[in-house]
Formats: structure tokens, sequence, C-alpha cells
């Protein structure tokens, strides 16, 4: 649900629901049951005191984050940011990371096609689309990111969906008998076999939803940051700091 809509429908059933809550309550469950009414299909994740005094972070299940006030009344979009005496740090990234990385961990679809770096120092999770040129280009990149030390792990996000011309060129190149071998070769352009059998492809493409890609490439790395769209392979090692 986009944030902007969510919030004006928020504050609008706000009036309607009548006073607001009992703090001598479970403000947590409070805070989730007055936004589930206000809001219906809206499913809340978790509610937790956010470290701003006197606000409260809702998450949704398809990761957008708001903060509310302890009685569910009035509400907040956007990034929450914190004084530093090093800037500014973005504290609803950071807690965006935090929940993706827990995500990922707890996936347990299997079938990754990956990419292992023989002297490996680091580890990217990358949600692909076989047609996507700037994936391609990343693609081009691989050999080069295992050299710095990187593993790419391959995750399919055809970005057309489940019954389209994308999603089964993906379903093809997992279920061939050489993954690598058809990923370069759909991943050039080439045509492949139509191939085929139980495979995690779906499952890889509601992840890449709930973890919040919104495009193609998108790279996650270790620490649950996402990194949006093509970068090149010495800028990423850089950023990993491994050169």
């Amino acid at each position: 649900m986009n944030l902007k809509r969510f919030f004006v429908v928020a504050v609008m059933a706000a009036g309607v629901l009548g006073s607001p809550l009992s703090l001598a309550g479970d403000v947590e469950d409070g805070i989730s049951e007055r936004l589930s009414k206000a809001v219906p299909g809206l499913k809340i994740s978790s509610v937790r005191e956010s470290e701003a005094k006197g606000l409260y972070e809702v998450i949704s299940n398809n990761g957008d984050t708001i903060y509310t006030t302890p009685d569910g009344q009035y509400l907040l979009t956007g990034d929450l940011l914190r004084v530093t005496s090093s800037g500014i740090a973005n504290v609803t990234e950071e807690a965006r990371a935090g929940e993706r990385r827990k995500t990922m961990e707890g996936y347990s679809g299997g079938g990754v096609i990956s990419y292992k770096a023989s002297n490996e120092k680091a580890v990217i999770d990358v949600f692909t689309d076989i047609d996507c040129p700037y994936c391609r280009k990343l693609h081009d990149e691989v050999p080069q990111l295992n050299d710095y030390g990187i593993t790419v792990n391959y995750y399919a996000y055809p970005r057309s969906g489940p019954g389209t011309p994308s999603f089964t060129k993906y379903t093809s190149v997992w279920c061939s008998d050489d993954q690598q071998s058809a990923m370069d070769s759909a991943k050039a352009g080439k045509t492949i076999a139509a191939a085929t059998c139980d495979n995690p492809v779906l499952k890889q493409f509601q992840l890449g939803q709930r973890v919040g890609v919104t495009g193609t490439p998108a790279i996650l790395l270790e620490d649950g940051n996402i990194v949006r769209g093509y970068v090149p392979a010495k800028n990423l090692a850089e950023g990993l700091g491994l050169l």
C-alpha cells in the first residue's frame, strides 16, 4: 500500500473510530488494532517503540513504515532521521535493513543460482530479470566480482510477473541441467531450451516483493541494505571495503 495514500485514509478514518486508545493497555496491540480497523486490508507485521521518544514504529507486511503516537491517532510518513556527530543517520532505513536481513535469513525456498568466488570475502544477493538490460550488464561483470572475492547469488525477479515470457525464461534457466550455462546464454540474449520442473521462481519473486524490490537489478548486501540498480563491479567492491 502506498504510504501517502495510507496516511490519508488512516487520518480520515481516525475521526470515525472514536476516542484515543487507553494507554493503560498494551500500547502495541492497541495501535495495531486501531490502524487495522482504520485501513481494511492492512496487515501489520510489527509495532514497536521507536528511538524517538513518543513515537511508535509500525511496519506493514510489504515493508512500508509509518510512525504513530501511542494512542494511534496521529500518523507520520517518511523516514525518521537522527542527527549524529558525523552527520545525519537514517533511522528508518536502518530498521528496514534489519527487517530485510531477517526476511532473507528466514527464506527456505532454496534454489539460488550461485556464482561463487574462490576467495570469498563478501556475498551479495541479486534479484534479477533475464530480460533486464542493466541486469545483463551486471552479469557481464560477475567474473570481475568473483575476482574481487564477491560471491553472487541470483534470485528470480521477472518484473513482468507470473505467466509472462520473462518468467518462463527464468523457469527454463532454473530447470536446465547446467544452470550457470543456461543463465549465461539467456543473459546474452540467446534462446535456451524450454524446460519445466518444480522450481522456486514464484517464491523468489514473492520474496523480492517482501524485501522491497521495486526494480532490477536489486542488490542486497549481507547487512540488509539494498543497492537499487546497476553498479559497476569496481564501485561495488569499493563500497564493500574490498579495495
